[in-house]
């Protein structure tokens, strides 16, 4: 089976984590898309990892409200990790819980501009390779390109989508000046 793996803290879910979602469904390549509920990025700061179950709850809950999104499962493999949950140590214990599956991890423009500071970053790009997102204020062509020549082996593909110009930050930065109604338009 072929399995995307589109981790993060999801805090919240929102329309633009919806639009990948929806992309992801229509894959044809992928069999299930797993969206993985990450406790703490090791780049951020202490706290996430407080409300972690809490998200996890709330993405099942998002997922439901979106029948058509038939492929997607929201997994908790990361919950029960020690911290920290390096995304390599996730796909390594995702293969040896599915040993006969394939994984393709699903990250964001932003994401592949620090990738290379990720822990394994050459092993996730080797044995599992990549589909990048847009994001705004990221030239993918070129970040792709300084990847690749660090190793042209890399597996890196571009996914051809539309740009959804919102973040997780901007939502909770809308709920905490009481733009609730603005926040609430842009969940999942």
């Amino acid at each position: 089976m072929r399995v995307a793996v589109y981790s993060g803290s999801f805090d919240p879910l929102h329309i633009g984590h919806l639009q990948i979602l929806r992309r992801l469904q229509q894959d044809t390549r992928f069999d299930v898309v797993y969206l993985v509920v990450s406790p703490r990025s090791p780049f951020k700061g202490e706290g996430k990892d407080r409300n972690a179950s809490e998200r996890f709850e709330a993405a099942k809950k998002a997922v439901a409200r979106h029948p058509e999104l038939t492929k997607v499962r929201v997994d908790d493999i990361e919950l029960s990790m020690p911290a920290p949950q390096y995304t390599f140590r996730t796909l390594e214990a995702l293969r040896e819980r599915e040993p006969g599956n394939e994984f393709t991890l699903v990250v964001g423009a932003d994401n592949l501009a620090v990738f290379g500071g990720w822990r394994e970053h050459a092993r996730i790009l080797l044995d599992y390779g990549l589909i990048v997102f847009p994001r705004r204020g990221h030239d993918l062509e070129a970040l792709r390109s300084a990847l690749l020549e660090e190793n042209p082996a890399y597996r890196i593909e571009l996914a051809d989508m539309p740009l959804v110009d919102v973040s997780s930050t901007q939502i909770r930065e809308s709920r905490e000046n009481k733009k609730n109604q603005q926040a609430c338009d842009l969940l999942m």
